[in-house]
């Protein structure tokens, strides 16, 4: 490979980490999790340990993400339902998507390395616009890693 294909993909996975990434994936940093497997951050979502191997969840579907010094916190969303109608009153919610959180997951970090920033960045990055609409929900526009345009996601806060 040569040494500028080496410089535009990124770093090197690190042992152990054999998840099939999509042609245009491009990995930006790893830290391992104290009890085994990888974070591994890419262009388009972070890739979590899950059983024997690592899955991605895509950075429209992390909800939350904290560092605390020690260990990451993600919350991941769940699409459970799709509006096919625009309900009353503002803002006009036809076509999205809806979304519910799953509970927690705490992953160690004795070495984080650049993983809380890249994290930080692409989920923010990934948000346009928040609101809470009149139910009490809340309406999140966001960019979907790998496609053009933006979805539009409610999380349910009243069910």
């Amino acid at each position: 490979m040569s040494w500028w294909r080496r410089l535009l993909s990124g770093p090197p996975p690190p042992a152990g980490f054999d998840a099939p990434l999509d042609a245009e994936e491009r990995l930006l940093g790893s830290a391992p999790v104290t009890g085994g497997g990888h974070l591994v951050a890419s262009t388009l979502g972070l890739w979590v340990p899950d059983g024997a191997g690592h899955r991605r969840i895509g950075w429209h579907l992390v909800s939350k993400a904290r560092w605390d010094g020690r260990a990451m916190t993600v919350v991941e969303a769940d699409v459970v339902g799709r509006l096919e109608s625009d309900p009353p009153g503002p803002p006009d919610l036809s076509g999205a998507v809806v979304i519910a959180d799953r509970d927690p997951r705490r992953f160690p970090l004795p070495q984080p390395g650049p993983v809380p920033e890249l994290v930080h960045a692409r989920v923010t990055r990934s948000v346009l616009h928040s609101e809470h609409a009149e139910s009490g929900d809340l309406v999140v526009r966001r960019r979907v890693p790998g496609r053009d345009g933006v979805q539009t996601q409610i999380r349910r806060t009243g069910t």
